[in-house]
């Protein structure tokens, strides 16, 4: 992608950033002050730094599922800190974050750091703060996301040990800012522990960020794998209480060959379908962070009709604790009266439970009363600020060209994932035969172009590609630096896109740079079709499917 595209890119976010932050300082902010939302909810007032984060994406699960590997997996090598084995060897919190060496960070210094989101974390004490650390490596991962590791969930005996800190009150915490909420588990061991239970059940209201994993499941066979699976699904039902299905990816989630190939097809689809996922979430930040400050307004709102509620029920003078006892005691009818009345929803309401005990640590008689005009900018917020805000993102209606005016030339950023054909059985187009001089012409995997892609690779990084893909403007610039003919270039656009998706991958450049040189240097004519030793291997199956309709 070309400079000038990543400059727009960067520039439509933090436009949408900046006007998040002046919405939340100016209409949301002072309600929560008035109404003690930190308190109650235990969420502190949110800062600039939070706003410009980047996604999130936490791992959990129990002990020896794969989490680890999972992120190195992803990174593409080691991280500092990371460790590996059967046991319960990740004992911390750890967040990847990318710069320039490798080092660790300690979770104190973490804290505090003025660019980075965990200011927040300070209130979990310092019994917490020690087993909360960063791993800072470079990564082209790392710059569209950051990661979080979670310590391994125990099971059996060891759930009763202490760790020292809330462990589902942290969960919680990041649950809240994290983009995406990857649940793993094992296919040997699908029990939900006491401790896993509770962690999913602090998860409740993020379910449209879940996303679980069935990993090593190529451990096991095919009819194993239906009946793990379904075991897995049944699980999930009666700890999740949803009357949707979470999506649930299987395979093996690590660098290493799967074990047996009776499902290789189905893994390699399963782990696409995943890492779309995750290479799209950039390009979603903009409408996550918006979705999470709805959520949060309309908490918001109806604590301020409660709190408002309760304190206008308060005597003036005598009788104040026996009051507030009795409205402590009556808190569901008291529920019931103000939804009623404002009409709000049940699902706005915090829970009973936790609400009263906070209630018992309170002083009704020093509630702020409510003030209907910091109610209209919460409502100001949801019927205008935001939806306006919206409209400045791409949606289904947008044409074209629209489409390219809200997201710029570059169409967002991407994270880079692993793409390995070797691990499902496969030879990856990227990597040569055996025999140091080559493949022979007649082998399925030899490419003609192949030396050609390892003297080009240096100028296709050079451009920017987001994700492995040169965007449609970048694309169009370098054809155009060539001097052919529009209609030249048209030619060979329709053949070295061989996908159709409108982006050059790498092998997508190189034959299109090929076909330029031959008309160029050499007068060639351009073909009709790709000859089928130019065309890149791994785009082969794509014209042999074309040929069959």
């Amino acid at each position: 992608m070309a400079p000038g595209s990543t400059d727009v890119a960067i520039d439509k976010t933090n436009r949408v950033n900046t006007k998040l932050k002046a919405i939340y300082k100016d209409n949301i902010l002072p309600a929560e002050k008035r109404y003690r939302y930190d308190f109650f909810y235990e969420s502190p007032y949110l800062t600039d730094v939070e706003f410009d984060a980047k996604p999130q994406v936490m791992l959990v699960g129990q002990y020896s599922v794969g989490k680890t590997s999972f992120i190195r997996y992803m990174l593409g090598k080691d991280f500092p800190g990371a460790r590996i084995g059967p046991e319960p060897t990740t004992d911390r919190f750890t967040c990847l974050i990318n710069g320039p060496e490798e080092r660790t960070i300690p979770g104190n210094a973490l804290s505090v750091h003025p660019d980075l989101p965990f200011r927040g974390l300070e209130r979990f004490g310092v019994s917490f703060l020690s087993r909360f650390e960063g791993s800072q490596l470079p990564s082209s991962v790392l710059r569209s996301i950051t990661l979080v590791d979670t310590p391994g969930i125990l099971s059996g005996e060891k759930q009763r040990v202490n760790r020292g800190y809330d462990f589902t009150k942290v969960v919680s915490w990041f649950a809240e800012r994290a983009d995406l909420i990857i649940l793993l588990f094992d296919a040997h061991k699908l029990d939900i522990s006491d401790e896993l239970k509770s962690t999913i059940d602090v998860l409740k209201g993020h379910e449209d960020k879940i996303r679980c994993i069935l990993n090593k499941a190529d451990q096991i066979n095919r009819q194993q794998l239906m009946r793990v699976y379904g075991a897995l699904l049944w699980s999930l039902g009666k700890t999740i209480n949803s009357p949707e299905v979470l999506r649930v990816y299987v395979g093996s989630f690590w660098k290493e060959p799967l074990q047996t190939l009776d499902n290789a097809e189905l893994f390699e689809q399963e782990e696409s379908d995943l890492m779309r996922d995750l290479a799209i979430l950039p390009r979603q930040s903009a409408v996550r962070k918006i979705n999470e400050l709805v959520k949060r307004i309309r908490k918001v709102k109806t604590l301020a009709y409660i709190i408002g509620h309760l304190k206008s029920q308060m005597p003036t003078v005598m009788g104040k604790e026996k009051k507030q006892a009795k409205l402590i005691s009556d808190l569901p009818n008291v529920f019931r009266t103000i939804m009623k009345k404002h009409n709000l929803a049940p699902g706005d309401f915090p829970d009973i439970n936790t609400f009263s005990e906070k209630l018992r640590d309170t002083k009704f008689s020093e509630f702020h009363s409510l003030k209907m005009d910091q109610i209209q900018l919460l409502e100001d917020c949801l019927t205008g600020h935001l939806p306006r805000l919206m409209e400045e993102l791409p949606s289904e209606r947008d044409t074209p060209e629209t489409l390219r005016a809200k997201l710029g030339e570059a169409g967002g950023d991407a994270v880079p994932l692993p793409t390995r054909g070797g691990k499902f059985g496969k030879t990856d187009a990227n990597t040569a035969t055996s025999n140091p001089f080559g493949a022979a012409a007649e082998e399925d995997e030899y490419w003609a172009l192949e030396e050609s892609a390892e003297r080009l690779k240096e100028s296709f990084e050079a451009l920017g590609p987001q994700g492995g893909f040169l965007s449609p403007q970048t694309a169009k610039e370098v054809l155009m630096k060539t001097g052919l003919q529009k209609e030249q270039l048209r030619q060979i656009w329709s053949l070295s896109d061989i996908d159709r998706d409108g982006y050059f991958d790498h092998h997508e450049y190189v034959v299109a740079m090929f076909l330029c040189d031959a008309v160029v240097q050499k007068g060639r004519p351009i073909p009709a079709e790709l000859p089928m030793s130019v065309i890149p291997p791994s785009k082969r199956p794509l014209l042999k499917n074309e040929s069959l309709f």
